[in-house]
């Protein structure tokens, strides 16, 4: 088997062409030999401006390559599930952008798709191997933080352009399927477990008709874990996780910089601050590490870092979100 996976691009989005290309790039596993795009010109000039062999006018003709073993999408949400469909009728490995599918049913279509191809599909959740949170969670686990009770998260920007594809209810847009789905992976990576239940309130947009501002609980077997997501507001962003010895706090949790180090703060209780311990990881790309990981599945045959099986259960809490904000009251997580 070679020695690094041919990783094709289905898109020219942003989070592509700026930070996630760049840092596969990098990679010791990783080789972007191909970008596409639905306008010939704008493959071959992103081709061009990041140094890819191959660039096509279309997302067919991309999947249609036999030197592709992978492919990326960076794709707007509600052409996720598609893509990933076609990729892997096509022959390819996928690692999709969250939310891979914004709906139950459809990931248990993709987890049937999967399982009769024996390709890996995955999705892009970079902060799942970040050494940050690799650490949080060994943190809150230790004999040192007491028992693991509670989770507490924020995350938000300021948004309010019409145009801009997180504002368009129809493409998938709104806060709890751009931003809201971290606080909901992180605290159930770091818990170890999964919601029975979960309450809500939602304010929507009276003009884009999505959900700009959410306020959640969580219900697990042993803890409770809360999270406000908004998208027009100061932005913001922190994850806390509470024993009952310690706190862990994530302090760049989501966007993690790849220029500096990142920082977890471990408090023992002290209200003035004179008890906090800064724990500093090295510089790393998120991205770099995640196209790695997934290129070290396929390589080896083994599991990719979040498996369609984990996007089932991130999609399960979402649903049961958006049901208890219309209801009122506390609804089961059913996936």
């Amino acid at each position: 088997m070679a020695e690094k996976v041919r990783w094709g691009v289905l898109g020219v989005a942003g989070i592509a062409t700026g930070k996630v290309i760049p840092a596969m790039q990098k990679g010791k596993l990783t080789e972007v030999a191909a970008i596409a795009s639905r306008e010939a010109r704008r493959a071959r000039d992103a081709a061009r401006k990041l140094g890819i062999a191959k660039s096509y006018g279309s997302y067919e003709e991309l999947l249609r390559d036999p030197e592709i073993d992978a492919v990326y999408i960076p794709l707007p949400n509600h052409l996720h599930v598609a893509w990933t469909t076609k990729a892997i009728e096509a022959g390819k490995h996928v690692l999709c952008e969250k939310p891979l599918s914004i709906t139950v049913q459809d990931l248990k279509k993709l987890i049937r798709a999967r399982d009769k191809s024996g390709l890996k599909i995955g999705e892009a959740f970079m902060v799942r191997t970040h050494p940050q949170w690799i650490r949080a969670k060994e943190i809150a686990h230790s004999t040192s933080f007491g028992e693991l009770r509670a989770a507490l998260g924020f995350f938000s920007y300021n948004l309010t352009d019409p145009k801009n594809i997180r504002n368009k209810k129809e493409l998938g847009g709104g806060g709890l399927y751009d931003i809201g789905v971290y606080p909901i992976h992180t605290s159930r990576f770091v818990l170890g477990a999964e919601p029975r239940r979960v309450a809500a309130t939602i304010e929507w947009d009276p003009t884009l008709k999505i959900d700009r501002l959410a306020s959640v609980i969580l219900e697990f077997p042993h803890a409770q874990a809360t999270f406000i997501c908004s998208t027009q507001a100061v932005p913001f962003q922190r994850m806390h996780f509470f024993g009952t010895k310690a706190r862990v706090e994530v302090e760049i949790p989501f966007n993690a910089p790849n220029d500096r180090k990142c920082r977890l703060f471990v408090d023992s209780g002290e209200l003035t601050g004179s008890g906090i311990k800064t724990i500093e990881l090295a510089i790393c790309d998120q991205y770099t590490i995640q196209g790695d990981a997934f290129s070290k599945a396929i390589l080896s045959g083994g599991e990719v870092p979040v498996p369609l099986e984990d996007s089932l259960a991130n999609a399960a809490v979402i649903e049961a979100i958006f049901q208890a904000a219309k209801s009122g009251k506390w609804e089961k997580v059913q996936g």
